[in-house]
């Protein structure tokens, strides 16, 4: 069999001192298939300076582990060996994401080295990362939203910011569609957006009779103020469409002068949208389409917002719930 390719230098390549392993570490076999795996792969151009710079600080953290333990031979870095290594990582307190991009550049290593002939087979292939729990997203209760789209005000950035959060939180936009909403896209009369969203994919949203009440409001001041020669729905002063930053900053301050005690931002209307949305009709289905997701299994964590209200409920009204005294 073939252990080197003509292109690849000679093993065992020389450990420059920028590559070298922690010094707790040993330079065996381990360390300078470690080496040779980073120097080809920079070679090739595989690799972003980015990735590269990841995979030598996830791999130095492989060898430095392997060394502490006598381990220096890819011989004995078997599954039994690679469980210790996330095993000692997930006592060292480092957060499930973390485990599993090292786990990856451990499994690209040696699916490299299999191919390279320096081993028979990838016991990394079989190695289950830990589960990372998943983060509910926050959202508003019905309340605290009629409290954010109740502001006050007649000038033009109120009578925008109002027309601007109406939308987010009516259709369920996302910030990047909510900045690239257009007039031509709007269908007054039916109440529907076309969105352009993710990958450049098209949906039809419903937008609600106080977005659309909001928007009338909106659109004289736009006209006024661009000329009619900008199709983009939020502007700013000068007439120059809003920037994703600008709508995430005004919304977020706009909350915070409705007295709402949390930190508000699109997202979170987005989130609010949905879950107000699942909780009332239980289609899980239509709200994936609402949203724009490709996939049904990105809808789902609203389920778990659900079940989650339910269990607030719970624990605050059942007479033998923990949160009752």
């Amino acid at each position: 069999m073939k252990r080197w390719p003509t292109a690849c230098a000679p093993w065992p390549p020389t450990v420059s001192a920028a590559d070298a392993p922690d010094s707790e570490a040993p330079a065996g076999e381990v360390a300078e298939a470690v080496v040779a795996f980073l120097a080809d792969a920079e070679r090739a151009g595989r690799l972003s300076a980015r990735s590269l710079d990841a995979y030598r600080r996830d791999l130095k953290r492989l060898v430095a582990w392997a060394g502490r333990r006598g381990i220096d031979r890819l011989d004995q870095l078997d599954l039994h060996a690679l469980r210790g290594f996330a095993a000692a990582e997930m006592r060292a307190g480092l957060d499930p994401r973390t485990i599993q991009r090292r786990l990856s550049a451990v499994r690209k290593w040696f699916g490299w080295l299999l191919r390279e002939g320096r081993v028979a087979g990838n016991p990394a292939a079989d190695l289950r990362a830990p589960r990372v729990r998943r983060k509910l997203p926050t959202t508003l209760d019905p309340d605290q939203v009629l409290k954010l789209l109740e502001l006050p005000g007649t000038g033009p950035l109120d009578v925008r910011d109002r027309a601007l959060m109406e939308l987010c939180y009516s259709s369920g936009l996302r910030v990047s569609e909510l900045a690239d909403a257009r007039w031509s896209r709007l269908d007054e009369r039916e109440g529907l957006l076309r969105v352009i969203g993710k990958g450049n994919k098209e949906r039809i949203v419903p937008v609600g009779r106080h977005a659309l009440t909001a928007l009338a409001a909106w659109r004289p001041v736009h006209l006024e103020r661009t000329g009619g020669g900008q199709d983009i729905i939020f502007t700013t002063r000068t007439g120059t469409p809003l920037s994703v930053r600008s709508i995430q900053q005004r919304i977020t301050q706009r909350a915070r002068e409705q007295g709402l005690d949390q930190h508000v931002h699109p997202h979170q209307l987005r989130h609010s949208f949905a879950s107000h949305i699942l909780e009332s009709s239980g289609d899980l289905r239509a709200v994936q389409e609402l949203l724009g997701h490709a996939n049904l299994t990105t809808t789902q964590i609203y389920t778990h917002l659900d079940f989650q209200h339910l269990a607030e409920v719970y624990d605050r009204t059942h007479p033998r719930a923990r949160g009752r005294r």
